[in-house]
């Protein structure tokens, strides 16, 4: 697939997610998966890695790339906001320069040595007791100061001025420090901003307003933080799912708890009923149903047995299981999911790419658009100045595009999030965005729409009884290797019941013969009964029926008479039908792309209710036509196995890829891969698809909407500085809480399905 899921522009480019957009340093960070992300090499540079615990979003990023981007030898930027991850590519002796800029714009830079994932400190964005005390005084002494101008003290008497530097000098220090770093690096974002006002209220007089002010926005970034950080830590909880300690065998009959990375390959350890399954890897004795819905977004348990696989993060629900280790924690179906949906944050959606660009070029004008505000309508009109000089602090305080920034990353890595929580593991935030646009989908048959395994669908009893016919059936195939064969013997009764067969011999295109109860059977085609002078006209209506219905028929016989016939087919997958007419509910078309003969693919077609049927198609066909449908419909996404299927996966706008829990293939090649074998996921990703969509729009439309209003307001003087301080740091955790909705409810419901 061309799509590699991970990004590394090097021009300024934003990550998917991030922290809060007003310079906090107080939202928790991201504890990542035991493996770190991987570091591409840029034009055979070196690659630095610094975990910055104050990097949280788009502010920061932005003066750390003003600052280190035109510096000598530095080639190329990665942000990880999610982690809080700096990749510094660069061609430098020495990365002292690089630190050293670091740390003078406020950066707490910590050099992460290569292979080494980022640590959780567990104190890091909670306030110290200082800090706590800090916002108090600032928040009594700004209170103080407006009760006192209200009571007639006046603006400007001497306690309310003392009132109004004690709470700025106790809750606005980081917010002014961070602003003077700001106008040293010449970038416009929301702490210049805020520093300008507060200085402007106070040049202007307004002493308990700039108190105020600068107060509630210390108070606002807090709560701002605090709600970022639950799109932070949604990635991180699906991590947390798997056990950190796991009992595991001695050897010797013993069983001792190791922490689950200590674990080695080929260790058996053992899950008690209600315990989270520790690592993936296959059943050494024991029985029991597994929940899988962490993984699989399975809705029922599955039972588990000897040989079958399971996966770290599951739950065990009544059984012992002994569990031989298949892969080490940092290299788990559920790691990898992690790391997928980490490495794609740094991919942008198209909205994203629009939303930035869009935000560069507003800032600087809204900034100028305050700075004619002030200064025309005092010289044009002889206005007082004072006046139009606070309107434009307003304006200044209301411009920054934090809401508007935060709006799409936030939403697509909780869509991203939500979708992982499902069993639907997507690629990056443009392929969450593209399916929204989806007009068709293309299918492969066998072990898509199929179940991909041979399965007795009839017996049909002639002489002898379903049972008889089933038993001797399964004791004669028992000694063959044919696909066929081994459906008849899955249908049958337990091994240790088959009978004794005796002078088994296979005959070549027609089926087998051997020797049971002293009395020679075959099971064959029609043509071994011909050849035997047993197709009677009866037998023959019976094989002619199955036939046409696709199945293959085979006949069980002594040299006396048939005993029955046995039919076998690649069945339909139970949730095939309905997760078509899903699709079709929506819009969208569906259409089987097989190699298999016509008369097979249109009898599937037909119990499927698929829109067009495509048949005996080479893969080099199957392109083809992925290519023709683009061209009537317009966006095609195509689900297959990621093998055969390689090429129309790669042509078309959306590769899905089926089952790929526990696939590393699958996993790292499709753009997006169903845990899973549960076609209802494709139309429940459409509709997480559009409901991601409306909400993008909504978040747009409301921040551009509400900057829009006050701006109005502040033009006709109807709106305060603290005013426009709720409004920007408010529309900031709408926006938030907004995304954050689609890690709650059903993605699937009707009214996602209609947004």
């Amino acid at each position: 697939m061309p799509h590699d899921g991970h990004h590394h522009e090097h021009e300024p480019a934003k990550p998917h997610a991030h922290g809060g957009c007003c310079g906090h340093q107080h939202a928790a960070p991201l504890e990542t998966s035991a493996t770190p992300l991987p570091i591409a090499p840029v034009d055979g540079a070196q690659t630095a890695r610094y975990r910055i615990a104050n990097m949280d979003c788009p502010v920061e990023e932005r003066l750390i790339r003003n600052k280190l981007s035109n510096m000598a030898g530095v080639v190329g930027l990665d942000f990880n906001l999610m982690s809080r991850v700096l990749d510094v590519h660069h061609t430098l002796p020495s990365l002292a320069a690089v630190e050293t800029a670091l740390h003078g714009i406020g950066m707490q830079a910590e050099p992460l040595a290569a292979g080494v994932a980022p640590v959780r400190d567990m104190q890091e964005g909670k306030l110290s007791g200082l800090q706590k005390a800090a916002l108090v005084v600032s928040g009594l002494a700004a209170a103080g100061a407006e009760a006192l101008a209200w009571s007639g003290q006046g603006d400007h008497s001497a306690p309310v001025i003392a009132l109004a530097l004690l709470s700025i000098a106790t809750g606005g220090w980081p917010t002014l420090k961070k602003g003077w770093i700001a106008l040293k690096s010449f970038t416009l974002n929301i702490n210049f901003l805020m520093t300008l006002a507060v200085l402007g209220a106070v040049a202007i007089g307004q002493w308990p307003e700039a108190a105020m002010v600068i107060f509630l926005f210390a108070i606002a970034e807090l709560i701002e933080g605090m709600s970022l950080n639950r799109a932070r830590n949604a990635v991180q909880s699906l991590m947390q799912l798997a056990p950190d300690v796991a009992s595991v065998s001695d050897g010797h009959g013993g069983w001792n708890q190791l922490p689950v990375a200590e674990v080695t390959l080929g260790a058996l350890v053992r899950v008690k009923p209600g315990e989270r399954i520790a690592l993936d890897g296959t059943v050494e004795s024991g029985a029991s149903a597994v929940d899988q819905a962490p993984i699989t977004g399975e809705s029922m348990p599955v039972e588990k047995r000897t040989g079958d696989i399971v996966y770290a993060g599951t739950i065990n629900q009544h059984g012992v299981l002994d569990v031989l280790v298949t892969s080490n924690s940092g290299n788990s179906t559920l790691a990898r999911i992690v790391r997928v949906i980490e490495e794609t944050q740094g991919q942008q959606a198209p909205t994203q790419r629009f939303v930035d660009q869009f935000a560069r070029y507003y800032t600087p004008v809204v900034v100028l658009c305050a700075l004619l505000v002030a200064v025309l309508p005092p010289l044009l009109t002889g206005a007082p100045l004072l006046d139009w000089v606070y309107k434009a602090l307003v304006m200044l305080v209301i411009a920054c595009p934090c809401a508007l920034v935060i709006s799409t990353p936030v939403t697509v890595v909780s869509g991203l999030t939500a979708a992982a929580r499902r069993g639907i593991l997507i690629k990056g935030g443009q392929f969450l965005e593209t399916g929204h646009r989806l007009r068709a989908i293309a299918l492969d048959k066998t072990g898509t729409l199929t179940m991909g395994q041979p399965t007795v669908t009839d017996v049909v009893a002639l002489a002898a009884s379903e049972q008889i016919v089933l038993l001797r059936a399964a004791s004669l195939d028992a000694n063959s290797a044919h696909p066929l064969a081994a459906a008849i013997v899955r249908a049958g009764p337990p091994a240790a019941q088959h009978l004794p067969v005796r002078q088994f011999s296979a005959l070549h295109g027609l089926g087998v013969q051997g020797e049971l109860d002293g009395q020679m059977h075959w099971l064959g085609n029609a043509r071994l009964m011909q050849q035997l002078q047993l197709l009677t006209p009866e037998l023959q209506a019976a094989l002619t029926r199955l036939e046409q219905q696709g199945q293959s028929a085979m006949v069980l016989a002594t040299s006396q008479a048939a005993l029955g016939v046995i039919a076998v087919a690649d069945v339909l997958r139970p949730s095939a039908a309905a997760a078509i007419a899903s699709l079709q509910q929506l819009g969208v078309a569906s259409v089987m792309l097989t190699g298999d003969n016509r008369l097979t693919a249109e009898r599937i077609g037909q119990q499927v209710g698929v829109s067009l049927v495509k048949a005996e198609l080479l893969p080099e066909d199957k392109l083809a036509e992925i290519k023709a449908l683009q061209q009537q419909f317009g966006v095609v996404a195509m689900l297959g196995d990621g093998v055969n299927d390689a090429p129309a996966l790669a042509q078309a706008d959306i590769g899905f890829a089926m089952g790929a829990a526990g696939s590393d293939t699958a996993i790292e090649t499709a753009d997006v891969a169903l845990m899973d074998d549960e076609l209802g996921k494709l139309p429940e990703f459409i509709r997480l698809s559009r409901r991601t969509r409306s909400i993008l729009l909504q978040n747009i439309s409301f921040a551009i909407g509400i900057k829009l209003v006050f701006f109005a307001l502040a033009l006709g003087g109807l709106a305060t500085l603290w005013m426009a301080v709720f409004a920007d740091v408010g529309a900031s955790l709408l926006v938030v809480a907004n995304g954050l909705r689609l890690l709650r409810g059903n993605a699937g419901s009707r009214a996602g399905a209609n947004q």
